[in-house]
Protein backbone atom coordinates (compact mmCIF):
# COMPACT_ATOMS: atom_id res chain seq x y z
CA UNK A 1 0.00 0.00 0.00
CA UNK A 2 1.40 3.35 -1.00
CA UNK A 3 0.65 6.59 0.75
CA UNK A 4 -0.53 9.49 -1.40
CA UNK A 5 1.69 12.58 -1.49
CA UNK A 6 -1.00 14.59 0.32
CA UNK A 7 -1.26 12.02 3.12
CA UNK A 8 2.54 11.77 3.33
CA UNK A 9 2.67 15.55 3.62
CA UNK A 10 0.15 15.55 6.46
CA UNK A 11 2.09 12.83 8.32
CA UNK A 12 5.45 14.59 7.89
CA UNK A 13 4.04 17.97 8.95
CA UNK A 14 2.43 16.47 12.07
CA UNK A 15 5.55 14.49 13.01
CA UNK A 16 7.70 17.59 12.54
CA UNK A 17 5.37 19.69 14.69
CA UNK A 18 5.16 17.07 17.46
CA UNK A 19 8.94 16.50 17.52
CA UNK A 20 9.61 20.24 17.57
CA UNK A 21 7.19 20.97 20.39
CA UNK A 22 8.20 17.90 22.40
CA UNK A 23 11.89 18.85 22.31
CA UNK A 24 11.12 22.45 23.23
CA UNK A 25 8.81 21.55 26.10
CA UNK A 26 11.21 18.93 27.44
CA UNK A 27 14.23 21.22 27.18
CA UNK A 28 12.45 24.19 28.76
CA UNK A 29 10.38 22.61 31.50
CA UNK A 30 11.74 19.15 32.32
CA UNK A 31 15.46 19.47 31.59
CA UNK A 32 15.17 23.09 32.81
CA UNK A 33 17.75 24.47 30.38
CA UNK A 34 17.30 28.10 31.50
CA UNK A 35 18.77 27.12 34.88
CA UNK A 36 21.37 24.63 33.61
CA UNK A 37 22.76 26.43 30.56
CA UNK A 38 25.19 26.19 28.92
CA UNK A 39 25.28 22.42 28.53
CA UNK A 40 28.15 21.09 26.44
CA UNK A 41 27.15 17.96 24.52
CA UNK A 42 30.24 17.75 22.33
CA UNK A 43 33.18 20.11 21.65
CA UNK A 44 31.06 21.72 18.92
CA UNK A 45 27.45 21.27 20.14
CA UNK A 46 25.93 23.02 23.15
CA UNK A 47 22.49 23.62 24.57
CA UNK A 48 21.80 27.26 25.41
CA UNK A 49 18.70 29.44 25.63
CA UNK A 50 18.07 32.01 22.91
CA UNK A 51 14.73 33.75 22.45
CA UNK A 52 14.59 34.62 18.76
CA UNK A 53 12.24 37.51 18.02
CA UNK A 54 13.15 37.50 14.34
CA UNK A 55 13.32 34.92 11.59
CA UNK A 56 16.15 32.58 10.58
CA UNK A 57 19.62 33.61 11.70
CA UNK A 58 18.02 36.29 13.90
CA UNK A 59 17.13 38.50 10.92
CA UNK A 60 14.35 41.08 11.20
CA UNK A 61 14.22 41.14 15.01
CA UNK A 62 10.80 42.31 16.22
CA UNK A 63 10.56 43.93 19.64
CA UNK A 64 6.96 45.09 19.42
CA UNK A 65 3.66 43.24 19.55
CA UNK A 66 2.87 44.48 16.04
CA UNK A 67 6.09 42.98 14.68
CA UNK A 68 5.45 39.68 16.46
CA UNK A 69 1.91 39.50 15.05
CA UNK A 70 3.17 40.31 11.55
CA UNK A 71 5.63 37.39 11.77
CA UNK A 72 2.85 35.13 13.07
CA UNK A 73 0.53 36.21 10.23
CA UNK A 74 3.18 35.74 7.54
CA UNK A 75 4.05 32.29 8.93
CA UNK A 76 0.40 31.22 8.99
CA UNK A 77 -0.24 32.45 5.45
CA UNK A 78 2.91 30.65 4.24
CA UNK A 79 1.86 27.43 6.01
CA UNK A 80 -1.59 27.59 4.42
CA UNK A 81 -0.20 28.28 0.94
CA UNK A 82 2.32 25.45 1.24
CA UNK A 83 -0.42 23.12 2.52
CA UNK A 84 -2.48 23.86 -0.59
CA UNK A 85 0.61 23.09 -2.69
CA UNK A 86 1.02 19.78 -0.81
CA UNK A 87 -2.59 18.83 -1.63
CA UNK A 88 -1.99 19.50 -5.33
CA UNK A 89 1.41 17.87 -5.82
CA UNK A 90 1.93 14.39 -7.17
CA UNK A 91 5.55 14.17 -6.01
CA UNK A 92 6.30 12.47 -2.71
CA UNK A 93 9.64 14.25 -2.12
CA UNK A 94 8.04 17.58 -2.91
CA UNK A 95 5.15 16.87 -0.53
CA UNK A 96 7.52 15.80 2.26
CA UNK A 97 9.78 18.81 1.72
CA UNK A 98 6.87 21.23 1.82
CA UNK A 99 5.52 19.45 4.90
CA UNK A 100 8.82 19.89 6.75
CA UNK A 101 8.53 23.63 6.15
CA UNK A 102 4.86 23.68 7.22
CA UNK A 103 5.50 21.69 10.40
CA UNK A 104 8.47 23.88 11.29
CA UNK A 105 6.60 27.10 10.59
CA UNK A 106 3.65 26.05 12.75
CA UNK A 107 6.02 24.98 15.54
CA UNK A 108 7.63 28.40 15.56
CA UNK A 109 4.20 30.11 15.42
CA UNK A 110 3.20 28.20 18.55
CA UNK A 111 6.33 29.56 20.29
CA UNK A 112 5.54 33.13 19.24
CA UNK A 113 1.99 32.77 20.52
CA UNK A 114 2.99 31.11 23.81
CA UNK A 115 6.21 32.97 24.66
CA UNK A 116 6.37 36.02 22.40
CA UNK A 117 9.51 34.62 20.70
CA UNK A 118 10.87 31.39 19.25
CA UNK A 119 12.81 29.16 21.64
CA UNK A 120 16.13 28.21 20.05
CA UNK A 121 18.45 25.98 22.04
CA UNK A 122 20.86 23.96 19.87
CA UNK A 123 24.15 25.80 19.30
CA UNK A 124 26.87 24.82 16.85
CA UNK A 125 30.25 26.34 17.53
CA UNK A 126 33.88 25.60 18.22
CA UNK A 127 36.04 27.35 20.77
CA UNK A 128 34.88 30.94 20.94
CA UNK A 129 33.16 30.76 17.55
CA UNK A 130 29.38 30.26 17.44
CA UNK A 131 27.73 29.62 14.11
CA UNK A 132 24.04 29.26 14.76
CA UNK A 133 21.45 28.56 17.46
CA UNK A 134 18.36 26.72 16.24
CA UNK A 135 15.61 24.24 17.12
CA UNK A 136 13.97 21.23 15.45
CA UNK A 137 11.55 23.48 13.54
CA UNK A 138 14.43 25.46 12.05
CA UNK A 139 16.27 22.27 11.06
CA UNK A 140 13.07 20.95 9.42
CA UNK A 141 12.60 24.19 7.47
CA UNK A 142 16.19 24.03 6.19
CA UNK A 143 15.80 20.35 5.26
CA UNK A 144 12.54 21.19 3.49
CA UNK A 145 14.21 23.94 1.47
CA UNK A 146 17.04 21.56 0.52
CA UNK A 147 14.41 19.04 -0.62
CA UNK A 148 12.65 21.72 -2.68
CA UNK A 149 15.91 22.70 -4.35
CA UNK A 150 16.73 19.05 -5.12
CA UNK A 151 13.24 18.52 -6.55
CA UNK A 152 13.49 21.70 -8.64
CA UNK A 153 17.00 21.36 -9.99
CA UNK A 154 17.55 17.58 -10.16
CA UNK A 155 14.24 15.77 -10.32
CA UNK A 156 12.53 18.37 -12.50
CA UNK A 157 15.31 18.06 -15.09
CA UNK A 158 14.87 14.27 -15.08
CA UNK A 159 11.12 14.66 -15.56
CA UNK A 160 11.68 16.99 -18.52
CA UNK A 161 14.34 14.79 -20.15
Amino acid sequence: MTVSPARLGLIVALLTLVLDQATKLYTLFIFDLPVREPVALTPFLNLIVVWNRGISYGLFQQHTDLGRWILIGVSIVAAIALSVWIRRTTGRLLAASLALIVGGAIGNVIDRLAYGAVFDFIQFGLGGWSWYVFNVADAAIVAGVVGLLYDSFVLERRRLA
